[in-house]
């Protein structure tokens, strides 16, 4: 027996979730909110991960995009065997996975409302564990789990999913430094289908843009998020995520782009220099304008923002008078912003060789 607050003595095997129940203290409401299309060959696998919970969802809303598949049959019978609330919505026009994420997100009337993808397969402490953590983090509006990587037949390939987008110690630690904008600007870590937000902070998030480059719903939801502060992640792998050629939306490398010799840096047209900063400097333009639109620019995210978007935007238009370019970039590169922006996989070298190259080329 445990001693609980108050002189009750409670079983000391007893979840958060029961302890909860037995000393009448408010249960949080747990919405799912999975989106379907053409999923027909994995759902029941990921259906049955849920039915496996040991803290079952209040209510799944089931979302389906105009599977062309048995995909929306196979949703209706899961539906009617189902031992919680099933909220069956078939679009009546496809809306894409962003918008229909969107849709799920919003139709949801849990506290916490989980992303729940189509061919994935949870882990049964799932929910209990992420919803504990949310209970014990009050100001947490958006949490995270990573997960085991899997193939098509759902065999556990011992690879963590956070490996795969490089949330490696150096940048947890840098997240725990209140520097969760900058991780998340160097690229999305975040798996919607590893994600449970309050839906207290839905306002914040939805309607959800489509148009921003390399980001998708998942993506903006933790750039939200960081703006505030309020995004963490749960240091377990508590699902396992399936990649197969079929899934519409997964995690693939992109592919390298050209090696560039120290010879074509005072050859190549300065043009082919200047695009890809000027293409990153668009796209971190377009998320201050959307963020602006939901959150306090003056907040500590906005400014980690702002600093990355100033560092772009000098070298993005750095005159081509070679003379004129000094200051700004020795000016950067005293502030380490070479060093804060650099590909955390680069050589050491690699923020002076960045340095150089914009002075010179």
């Amino acid at each position: 027996m445990a001693l609980i607050t108050g002189g009750r003595f409670l079983p000391g095997w007893a979840t958060k979730f029961e302890l909860r129940v037995m000393m009448h203290m408010p249960v949080p409401k747990i919405s799912i909110a999975l989106c379907t299309y053409n999923g027909e060959a994995h759902l029941r696998e990921q259906w049955d991960s849920l039915l496996k919970q040991t803290r079952q969802p209040d209510e799944i809303v089931v979302c389906d995009d105009r599977s062309t598949d048995g995909t929306w049959a196979l949703v209706q019978e899961l539906a009617a065997q189902a031992p919680f609330t099933v909220v069956p919505v078939r679009n009546d026009a496809q809306l894409g996975f962003n918008k229909n994420f969107e849709q799920a997100l919003s139709r949801c009337t849990g506290d916490l409302v989980f992303i729940c993808d189509q061919d994935d397969y949870w882990f049964p402490e799932k929910l209990q564990t992420m919803t504990d953590f949310m209970g014990s983090n009050p100001d947490v509006q958006i949490a995270f789990c990573n997960a085991y990587m899997a193939d098509d037949a759902l065999q556990n390939l011992d690879r963590l999913f956070w490996t795969q987008v490089r949330l490696d110690d150096l940048q947890q630690q840098r997240w725990k430094e209140g520097l969760a904008m900058e991780v998340l600007l160097d690229g999305n870590r975040m798996m919607g289908c590893a994600t449970v937000i309050r839906r207290t902070f839905m306002n914040r998030l939805l309607p959800i843009p489509t148009d921003i480059p390399s980001y998708i719903y998942d993506g903006w939801i933790s750039l939200v998020g960081a703006s505030m502060n309020v995004i963490q992640f749960v240091d377990k792998p508590l699902q396992l995520y399936r990649t197969h050629a079929q899934q519409q939306v997964g995690v693939r490398g992109e592919p390298p782009g050209p090696r560039i010799r120290l010879s074509d840096r005072f050859s190549r047209d300065r043009s082919l220099k200047l695009e890809p900063l000027a293409k990153m400097r668009d796209k971190l333009l377009r998320i201050r304008h959307y963020l602006r639109e939901r959150v306090d620019p003056t907040l500590d995210g906005m400014q980690q923002l702002d600093r990355k978007l100033a560092h772009y935007t000098m070298r993005s238009t750095l005159p081509d008078n070679r003379l004129r370019r000094l200051w700004p970039v020795l000016n950067d590169l005293q502030k380490g912003n070479y060093h804060r922006y650099a590909d955390p996989s680069a050589d050491w070298y690699s923020p002076y060789l960045a340095a150089v190259g914009d002075m010179l080329e």
